[in-house]
Parts: structure tokens; sequence; C-alpha cells
């Protein structure tokens, strides 16, 4: 492992299992502030969709609470798609739980906020119905997490005043 600053800060993502991603990331910047960025959609639509890619985040609707629901809405060209899916679990600071209901082979979305001497240790972990399910996540969706990341890592510093 080296100690340059850019890997100490690299996203990685692994493959566990047939059914189970994991993606985590070390941010400069408090648990509070990298939850705010992940459960506020005026900041949440800043940095999701990865710069260059070929659609736009068209709506953003996100009550992020336990029981609460979520709707992101896609535009590529004249196309349009929806995710959407409920929150099963919020602990502000900490971690948020949901499920991805657009289609029946969805995952159940976790990710966690850890304190790491004042730096958050993200874990995003998914978990799939079918090995086939995860498989087409690492070629679409997951590709582009770590784009996302990199954008939300530029975005704590405007928002952490």
């Amino acid at each position: 492992m080296s100690n340059h600053p850019m890997a100490r800060n690299a996203t990685t993502i692994e493959k566990k299992g047939d059914r189970e991603l994991v993606v985590t990331r070390t941010f400069d910047a408090s648990p509070s502030l990298v939850f705010k960025a992940w459960s506020d959609a005026d900041l949440f639509r800043r940095w999701w969709v990865p710069k260059g890619a070929p659609m736009v985040l068209s709506g953003c609707e996100m009550d992020v609470r336990t029981g609460g629901t979520y709707r992101l809405e896609f535009r590529m060209g004249d196309q349009s798609m929806a995710f959407h899916g409920k929150y099963l679990d919020v602990v502000p600071g900490e971690r948020i739980v949901w499920t991805n209901e657009e289609e029946d082979d969805g995952a159940v979305t976790t990710v966690t906020f850890e304190d790491r001497d004042g730096k958050t240790l993200l874990i995003f972990h998914e978990v799939y119905p079918t090995a086939a399910a995860l498989d087409e996540a690492m070629q679409g969706s997951a590709a582009g997490l770590p784009q996302q990341l990199d954008q939300l890592d530029e975005l704590l510093p405007a928002i952490g005043g």
C-alpha cells in the first residue's frame, strides 16, 4: 500500500461472492458532511452522474429517513428512465440503507460513514438477488462509481463551511 495521497483516497471495488459488491473510499471530511452530500437532493444532484456520461439527472426526490422513499429520473437524449425505492434504515452521519425497486432483480444498498480521525471511510455495499444481476451491475452502474466518488470528493470542500 502506498502512502501517496492519491492512493489513500482511491476508490476500491470488490466483488464478494456471487451476489455482493463492496466499494470503499476515504474522504477528507467528517461523516456528517459526507452523509449530507448523500442525503440532500440539491447536493446529490451535483455529484451523482459522472461528468461526460450521456445522461442527466432530470429529477431527484429524496426523503432520506427510515421509511422514506426516493425517485431518481435520468434523461438520455429523448429517452428517460427512473430508479426508485425505499429507505429501510437511516442513521444520520452513520448509515443509509435503501432498496432498488425499479426491477425485480434490484439490489439492497447500504452506505456507511465511519469516522477515521476526522475523515470518513465510506463503505458502499450492495447485495443482489442473483449472480447475473451483480454481473450486469459490474458492467453498468458500478463502473461509474469511481468517477462519481471523485466528483463527491471535489464537492465536499465547497459545502464544508
